[in-house]
C-alpha cells in the first residue's frame, strides 16, 4: 500500500498543554486546542497524533499525560493481533493453522476443526459465547480456553458470521503460546517486545498475569501506544503483505451478528480486519478501500491509523466502563482541523 512509510524525516514536536501554544488563532493546531479545551467529556484525556514526516500534535487535559498508565480494554486487540501476526511473519504460526494443530483437546472434525487462525483474528470463528473464566484472575489460562470450547458446543461454520467477543483471541493466544514453546502469553509478549523494542513498560496483566485477557487485558501508556502505531504504520512490525491483510476487510461478506459500534450512540457499520476495526462513514458499509483503522476500548481509549490523511494517533483515557464511544467522539470533534494539520506535513 502506498501509505506505508519507511522513514521518519524532519521531526518537529508541537506541545499543546493547557493552552500553552502561541500559534495564530486560525491555525489547525489552535483550532484543535480550543475545541479540546472546551469539550465536555466524562474524564481527563490525552490526545497524541503524528504525521508521516514525524510531526506531532499533543494535547492533555487535567491529570492525564502521555505517561499516565491506563487499562486498555479492547485497545489490546490491535496489539494482540500484531503480536500473533509477528509470529506468522517469523514462521512460527500460519494463518491457515487450526487450534487442534497445537491444542490436544480441540476437535479435529466439524465446524470446530475447520476454524483457522485467520477466523480467530477476524472474530468469525463462531466461538461467540464468552465464559466467565476469561475475567477470573485465578483461572488457568489453558483451562479457560478448554472452557471456551465447552461453552460453544454447536457453532456455525467458521467465516459465516462476525461476532465481537473475547473468545476468539483467547484461543489464538493459547495457539501462539504452544507454537512458540513457552509457558504463557507473557513470554509471547516479551518475545514481541524484544523483537520490536515496543511497549517497554506495558503488560498483559488483567485479570491477572497468569490468566490474561488477550482481547482486553493490557496496561499501557499513550507514549508507548503511539510508538506502536508508528512502527505499524511504517511497516516495521509486519511485512507490507501481512500488514495489508491485517488492515483489510476480512468479513468477506459474512453478516455482522454483534458489533458494539453498531449500537447507539455511534450507530456505525464498520467491518473488521485482524484485531482492528475497518472504519467506514457510510451506513451500510460501502468502502472499497481501507482508509482508516482503529481499536477502541470500553473505557474510551481510541487508537487509530488514518491512511487517507497520513497520520495516526491515540486518545488515551480511562473513563467509566461502556464509554467506548467517548474517545472516538473526542477525535471526531477535531477531525477536520486535524486533517488540515496532517495535510500541511505530507
Amino acid at each position: 500500500m502506498r501509505y506505508f512509510i519507511t522513514a521518519l524525516a524532519g521531526v518537529s514536536l508541537l506541545l499543546a498543554l493547557g493552552g500553552c501554544r502561541h500559534e495564530q488563532p486560525d491555525t489547525p493546531e489552535a483550532a484543535m486546542d480550543a475545541t479540546l479545551a472546551a469539550l465536555e467529556t466524562d474524564t481527563d484525556f490525552t490526545l497524541l497524533a503524528e504525521t508521516a514526516d514525524g510531526t506531532q500534535y499533543r494535547f492533555s487535559r487535567g491529570s492525564s499525560t502521555a505517561e499516565t498508565e491506563y487499562r486498555s480494554a479492547s485497545t489490546s486487540k490491535m496489539v494482540a493481533a500484531a503480536v500473533i501476526l509477528a509470529l506468522v511473519e517469523d514462521g512460527v504460526l500460519s494463518l491457515d493453522d487450526h487450534p487442534q494443530d497445537y491444542l490436544a483437546f480441540w476437535p479435529e472434525q466439524g465446524s470446530h476443526g475447520d476454524i483457522q487462525l485467520r477466523h480467530l483474528l477476524s472474530f468469525t470463528s463462531g466461538l461467540n459465547v464468552t465464559p466467565l473464566c476469561i475475567s477470573n484472575p485465578f483461572a488457568d489460562f489453558a483451562g479457560c480456553v478448554a472452557t471456551v470450547l465447552e461453552r460453544n458446543p454447536d457453532i456455525d461454520a467458521p467465516g459465516t458470521g462476525f461476532y465481537y467477543a473475547s473468545t476468539h483471541l483467547q484461543v489464538a493466544g493459547l495457539m501462539a503460546v504452544r507454537a512458540a514453546g513457552v509457558s504463557g502469553w507473557g513470554e509471547v509478549f516479551d518475545y514481541f517486545r524484544a523483537r520490536t523494542g515496543l511497549f517497554p513498560s506495558a503488560a498483559f496483566d488483567l485479570p491477572s498475569s497468569d490468566n490474561p485477557r488477550i482481547a482486553g487485558g493490557m496496561h499501557w501508556r499513550a507514549e508507548e501506544y503511539l510508538g506502536f502505531l508508528r512502527a505499524l504504520y511504517q511497516g516495521e512490525v509486519l511485512s507490507p503483505a501481512l500488514l495489508t491483510q491485517m488492515t483489510s476487510d476480512q468479513l468477506q461478506g459474512a453478516p455482522i451478528l454483534y458489533s458494539p459500534v453498531a449500537d447507539a450512540p455511534l450507530e456505525l457499520d464498520w467491518h473488521y480486519g485482524f484485531g482492528l476495526w475497518i472504519e467506514c462513514a457510510a451506513v451500510p458499509f460501502d468502502c472499497p478501500e481501507t482508509t482508516r483503522v482503529s481499536s477502541a476500548g470500553a473505557y474510551g481509549a481510541y487508537p487509530f491509523i488514518d491512511f487517507q490523511h497520513g497520520y495516526f494517533g491515540i486518545v488515551a483515557r480511562e473513563g467509566a466502563l461502556a464509554t467506548g464511544h467517548e474517545g472516538y467522539q473526542v477525535w471526531a470533534s477535531v477531525a477536520q482541523p486535524m486533517a488540515e494539520w496532517a495535510a500541511a506535513h505530507q
